[in-house]
């Protein structure tokens, strides 16, 4: 099982970007997906969760408006889009799927497969 977590590293406040984190090795279309947040001195925080179908989505408030999740159930890929980021998004990200349909979805423990995490800085 691999999931491949990349995007741009550094930008300015209000810039924007795109993470995206390819899969391999489980039935991507069987799980929901997610990307988490750690900043330095923090726990890891859920950002957003896309459905399998890719249909429904959820979100942290602090991201709602600004962020998008969205997966290629073709690609084995999900990604987040990043518009007007913030210092405060300044963290690794990191993505990873979930088999057990949950309303627990921004509970890491309920995520079974977990990539090894991207860094954004968010800096002027």
């Amino acid at each position: 099982v691999q999931l491949q977590a990349s995007g741009r590293g550094l930008v300015q406040p209000r810039d924007f970007l795109t993470l995206s984190c390819a899969t391999s090795g489980f039935t991507f279309t069987l799980y929901e997906m997610a990307w988490f947040r750690q900043a330095p001195g923090k726990e890891r925080e859920f950002v957003a969760q896309v459905s399998r179908s890719g249909r429904s989505t959820k979100y942290t408030d602090s991201v709602k408006g600004r962020f998008t999740i969205s997966r290629d159930n073709a690609k084995n890929t999900v990604y987040l889009q990043m518009n007007i980021v913030k210092p405060e998004d300044t963290a690794v990200y990191y993505c990873a799927g979930s088999w057990t349909l949950s309303d627990k979805y921004d509970d890491p423990g309920q995520y079974t497969y977990w990539g090894e995490g991207t860094q954004v800085t968010v800096s002027s």
